[in-house]
């Protein structure tokens, strides 16, 4: 072309950086004549399109010294540069930089802002923001429900949906799957199952997004049958759709399906991902198939080529030690490219206060010490191996140092839903206005399952006490309470849903699925590891947990 002007060079840089041809782009850009506000936005934005999120923040750096107008497409295209590497200090001055420019009020900028904020897990800072603004779309709000639900405040993220239906806006597919997703992490059936009616009134069901969310939701439940059907009536699937039933099936404990599902899904062509592997180990190991599990693990990074990060290593510490395989997963962890984190230790040390291996659970525990001196996970867990044993003294020694440390021990709460209400239970709970019945209902119950063959297992009670005292103990744990109290106000024909903080002890587990079956109902308990369905007498997880 003979002649060439600012215009068509802006459109030329666009074009170069859509390719990916970044080094074209700046070289045509640094022999430019004339430069426009348009010339370095375009430059920003492919930056960041490109990954270079540094050098977009450094361009308008220098475009900010050039004393040129700078609009709400660069602010966003900067902001979501700092975004993707959590550079929160530089998102703060483009803030403050905002704020002197007059834009602060552009619905566009601060939704960018609220965005920046929440992926840099300042969600105080991003709701100052979503709540000085004037005018908010659907962006807005998504922004701050997404925000919400990644950083772990998955209530407030439901009541922001529904502040936003108050105001008038109408969700689109990406709110509406965010909102359920946060009803899957709060395991609110009730909620996720209004927001089911929704997606399917609005049309959005049908949506991937939507549906993938659906799916998780039903499985973090424990509806898996639910989960299942919502999957096989999908039209269209992606990675997401299985590794979400993959994910399932393996929480729920099972294991032939989550396998079988996941050779479908290699079989079908479909890539899976790191999460992917997460949930067939998982499953593997709580159906205790160590060789299996080692060959998917292998697989997963020869032929995957997936490279193992912790979660996938804590799985294989779990796959060995549940197993009795102590040694084995001592020297797994030996030959680990880092070291265990605080769940890869504490999963050890489970195993060897199960087992009884006093030596491996010591060394178990020195490692979780020294990484996170104030847990209280390696003093309990290592406590009940001396109480197992008889080693009182070793246990004194051990409760003394963590009030030296001022460690304190988690306390242990059930929960359960019941008219739209949340009823907490702690062990020997004397707060609830309904204890006198809940009290009843328990011996009630105990003089029945006795009768049906319960034997109290005393071997989680850590205090040199009479037995007796250790069966009162016992019969007063917060699980208990939570299912007494279901059975008294859950109709019948309804399953009991109960979560617990921790994971559920050996004689809460028995005593439960003797509860089922002189009750005749079905009780679901969600605890830190799984999911339990208790029915006839029997466990989903097959006593194995």
């Amino acid at each position: 072309m003979s002649e060439r002007n600012l215009v068509l060079h802006n459109t030329m840089i666009t074009g170069l950086l859509r390719c990916g041809l970044v080094e074209e782009s700046k070289l045509l850009f640094h022999n430019m004549k004339e430069r426009d506000s348009i010339s370095w936005t375009t430059m920003i934005t492919g930056f960041t399109q490109n990954g270079l999120d540094r050098e977009a923040i450094a361009f308008f750096r220098e475009m900010g010294s050039e004393g040129l107008e700078i609009d709400q497409f660069t602010y966003g295209s900067v902001l979501t540069a700092c975004s993707s590497i959590l550079a929160l200090n530089e998102g703060k001055q483009i803030h403050a930089f905002a704020m002197k420019t007059s834009y602060i009020g552009n619905i566009f900028v601060g939704s960018a802002l609220v965005d920046m904020y929440c992926k840099c897990k300042n969600v105080i800072y991003a709701g100052r923001v979503f709540n000085r603004m004037a005018r908010k779309n659907v962006v807005s709000w998504t922004a701050m429900l997404v925000g919400y639900g990644q950083n772990g405040f998955s209530e407030d993220a439901v009541r922001i949906f529904r502040d936003m239906q108050r105001n008038g806006i109408e969700p689109d597919d990406f709110t509406l799957g965010s909102v359920i997703s946060s009803c899957a992490n709060l395991a609110s059936l009730e909620e996720g199952s209004q927001f089911h009616c929704l997606a399917l009134v609005s049309g959005y069901v049908s949506c991937l997004t939507v549906s993938n969310a659906l799916i998780t939701l039903y499985g973090k439940c424990g509806n898996i049958e639910d989960s299942s059907r919502l999957f096989d009536e999908m039209s269209c699937r992606d990675e997401v759709s299985w590794t979400a039933l993959v994910s399932g099936y393996a929480q729920f404990g099972k294991a032939n399906e989550t396998i079988d599902l996941f050779e479908k899904m290699l079989a079908s062509g479909f890539k899976p991902d790191g999460v992917t592997f997460i949930g067939v180990l998982s499953a593997c190991s709580r159906a205790g198939l160590v060789d299996k599990g080692k060959e998917y693990f292998e697989s997963m990074m020869k032929e995957h080529h997936i490279t193992p990060v912790t979660d996938h290593y804590t799985c294989m510490i779990d796959l060995l030690s549940r197993s009795g395989r102590l040694e084995e997963a001592k020297n797994f962890i030996n030959n680990m490219p880092f070291p265990p984190d605080a769940i890869g230790w504490s999963t050890l040390l489970s195993s060897c206060r199960f087992r009884g291996n006093l030596e491996i659970g010591k060394w178990a525990a020195d490692s979780l010490m020294e990484l996170e001196p104030q847990s209280p996970a390696s003093y309990v867990l290592l406590t009940s191996i001396y109480a197992a044993t008889g080693k009182w003294d070793d246990v004194a020694q051990l409760r003394k140092g963590m009030r030296e440390r001022g460690v304190k021990k988690e306390p242990g709460f059930s929960w359960i839903k019941y008219k739209n209400k949340v009823h907490i239970f702690s062990a020997d709970d004397q707060s609830s206005p309904y204890l006198d019945q809940i009290y009843t209902e328990l011996e009630r119950l105990n003089s029945r399952i006795i009768s049906e063959g319960y034997v109290p297992d005393m071997s989680s009670i850590l205090h040199d006490v009479e037995d007796s005292e250790k069966i009162k103990m016992l019969n007063h744990h917060s699980e208990k309470l939570a299912i007494a109290f279901g059975l008294i106000f859950i109709p019948s024909n309804f399953p009991i849903r109960v979560v617990k903080n921790l994971r559920v002890c050996g004689d809460c587990h028995s005593a439960t699925k003797y509860i089922s079956k002189v009750t005749g109902r079905e009780i679901l308990v969600r605890d830190a590891i799984r999911f339990h369905l208790f029915k006839d007498g029997s466990c989903s997880c097959g006593d194995f947990w």
